[in-house]
Formats: structure tokens, sequence, C-alpha cells
């Protein structure tokens, strides 16, 4: 995080580590790992492949429930500690935003510089900016940033001679990718990540088909209202795309 201001994290504890025999046979998971740096500050490192349209509300909670979990009752306010939730999609989130890192903290409106408290951050990591081939942006991020977008973006696909050399700058992204290799390697993980692999290939699929059923209905209500208008049934076919056999035959 040291190209927004802030010390790398030099120690960390998955509070909620993976089981990974079981991980991969979930089909319906959402990677969701809980971290403490050697500070005391938690961490809530999030894995989002599809969008949806409660995405933000949720990214909210999971703060607002990791933040309540640090205080007790008896405690006082002091027991509570800086939460950053980080959130990698696949998907375009805030088109607006350039960057493939944003950053969302509680500052005044009138004086950006003055934040209210260093205790709330959001951060949103771009992976789907990557994986459509958009590198430009790398550059704007530390290396170790730059690595572990890398690693998560290509560590499946690069051959791994390219993988190893790329990484080899930041040894713990290098770790991180030779533990994704043994773990690819055992041919049981190997069948449960092609599972997963068809799982999401028919999500996709689904999805694609929901929408264009939903856009041939509409383009029927609006063909039917046309038609209840007196429109020519020729003009009703350019512009919504039904065959005219469909169109004469709505009531």
């Amino acid at each position: 995080m040291t190209n927004i201001g802030q010390p790398p994290v030099v120690k960390a504890t998955v509070l909620n580590p993976i089981n990974i025999q079981e991980f991969p046979v979930d089909k319906q998971v959402r990677l969701d790992v809980l971290v403490e740096d050697e500070l005391g500050a938690m961490y809530d490192v999030e894995v989002q492949t599809y969008p949806d349209k409660e995405l933000f509300e949720r990214m909210l909670l999971y703060w607002a429930m990791t933040y309540v979990s640090l205080i007790h009752r008896g405690d006082t306010y002091g027991v509570l500690r800086p939460v950053r939730n980080i959130v990698i999609t696949e998907f375009p989130v805030f088109p607006e935003l350039k960057q493939l890192h944003a950053v969302f903290e509680a500052r005044a409106r009138e004086n950006p510089n003055v934040l209210f408290s260093n205790h709330f951050q959001l951060h949103i990591l771009r992976l789907g900016d990557l994986l459509k081939g958009n590198l430009s942006g790398l550059d704007d991020l530390c290396l170790p940033l730059q690595r572990w977008l890398q690693f998560f973006g290509f560590g499946s696909t690069w051959e791994k001679r390219k993988m190893s050399t790329m990484l080899q700058d930041v040894p713990e992204v290098q770790a991180a990718y030779e533990a994704y290799q043994r773990f690819s390697a055992d041919p049981n993980m190997r069948e449960k990540i092609k599972a997963r692999e068809q799982f999401e290939i028919e999500q996709r699929l689904n999805r694609a088909y929901a929408t264009a059923e939903g856009e041939s209905r509409k383009a029927v209500e609006v063909a039917r209202s046309m038609k209840n208008d007196g429109v020519d049934s020729h003009v009703i076919a350019k512009y919504t795309g039904l065959p005219l056999s469909e169109i004469n035959g709505l009531g």
C-alpha cells in the first residue's frame, strides 16, 4: 500500500484460513480472508467474480461487521482498530475511475485533506482490466501490488518460467505462486479446479441467456405497443429485430 502513502504490511496472520481440500468443490464459494497485520489493523480480503446489484452495500456491511467484532461488552472504544476491506473484482467497477487501485476513505467534502478517521478504508482492485489486456495502469502501482495483481490475473495461464521470472523481485508473491503450483499439481485438485471452471462457464452462459430472454420479451412488448398504435409491421420489424411472422401474430 506504499502507493497511497502508507507503509507496507511486514507481517500478517490469516484468522480464517481456507481449507483447500474443500474450497474448490464449493461451487457457490466466495473467497473471503480475514487478516491481521503486525500493528493490529484488520484486512478483509474478498474476491468477486460476478457483479450484483447489492455489491456496494455488502462491502459496507462486511466492513461494519468486522469493525463491530473488535469490541465486546465492557471494552472501551480504545480497543477498536483500523479495518481495511480489499475487494478484487473481475468486472468493471466505477468506470469513471481510471486507476486499477481505487481507495475510499471518510474525508470532509469541504477539505479532503481532513480525514474523519483512519479506521475506515475500502480498496477495490480492478483485476478485470488486466484480464482484458489493459496493462497501462500497472505502472501507477507500487511494485508488490503490481506483482500480486499479475499473479491473480495470470498465474494460471502464463508459462511457469515467465511467471517465476517476473515475480522473483517480490519474494512473498513468488512464495504464493509456488504454493499455487504445488496445489494445482495435485491430480485431485486439478479435477476440482476443472469442475469449478465448468461451473463458471455455465453460470456465464445462463446469465447471457437470461439477458437475451429479457431483451426478447422487451422487444415483443414494444412491438405489440407499436402495432396497437397502428405502426406498419415492416417498420416494427426494422426497429425491434423481430420477424414479420411473429409481429403479425401479436394480439
